[in-house]
């Protein structure tokens, strides 16, 4: 779809975090290079965490490539380096401190999400309905495929972080996290490796801020695809829901 874009167009920055994807990740930044975005322009910024496979060096060509304006001309690229693996966590404020878009989304490089979703999980922040949104895997209904631990897993941390945080959510663990740029720079964020999940999603309840779901696409993988998520995760997140826990709620930010 052709549109016109200006300088008073949003920009929307897109985070990925990178870990090991071998090629994955250049099928993903495919798909969010075409996703048809009519309300905003792109930022896509690229935070390797310390690749041991070759994601590094195929992710130092793309910078090069990015030098000699090899690539679409009406997105900015970022690409950034973590010199060792610090985690997912720490990967995101890397490159949440880089964003420099009206609003700012995560985006796994594991191709489970759909870039297709960014006009619906960007529409609530658009009209200003909130400043939060997260994109849900189980509002309308359970994904197929994947594993049934997996679900019931996301399952039980979401009705824990709601009961500690007084939020409403179906899906606290989702990768398709919305939000204003200002209100993600604001939080005071520490988590290193998957407990980024449940700590933005207390920081936000502590910040007051509102979280409307939209329901999203998801097509999950299995370990032998590359899953990196386990049990030790799983227990780290419900140690953070409980470190995290939210009692009193300030005002807005």
């Amino acid at each position: 779809m052709e549109r016109a874009l200006t300088d008073e167009t949003p920009v929307l920055s897109i985070v990925i975090p990178v870990y090991n994807e071998l090629d994955t990740w250049r099928d993903l930044l495919g798909r969010v290079e075409r996703a048809d975005l009519p309300q905003a322009r792109k930022q896509i910024i690229l935070v390797d965490d310390g690749s041991s496979d070759g994601t590094s060096e195929q992710l130092r060509a793309l910078a090069a490539e990015i030098g000699a304006g090899g690539v679409a001309e009406e997105i900015d690229y970022r690409v950034i380096y973590h010199e060792g693996n610090r985690g997912k966590g720490a990967a995101l404020r890397t490159g949440f401190a880089a964003a420099t878009g009206d609003f700012v989304v995560v985006q796994d490089a594991d191709l489970e999400y759909d870039p297709a979703d960014y006009p619906a999980l960007l529409e609530p922040l658009l009209t200003r309905r909130t400043r939060v949104v997260y994109g849900s895997r189980f509002l309308n209904r359970r994904p197929r495929g994947g594993y049934l631990k997996n679900y019931l897993a996301n399952r039980f941390l979401t009705w824990l972080s709601n009961r500690m945080t007084g939020q409403r959510l179906t899906d606290m663990e989702t990768c398709y996290k919305m939000f204003r740029r200002e209100v993600i720079q604001g939080l005071d964020l520490r988590q290193d490796r998957f407990g980024f999940e449940p700590e933005v999603t207390a920081r936000l309840a502590a910040a007051g801020e509102t979280i409307v779901e939209v329901p999203i696409r998801y097509a999950p993988r299995t370990d032998v695809q590359g899953k990196k998520i386990g049990f030790a995760d799983g227990l780290e997140a419900i140690a953070c829901i409980l470190k995290y826990r939210t009692r009193f709620r300030c005002g807005r930010r």
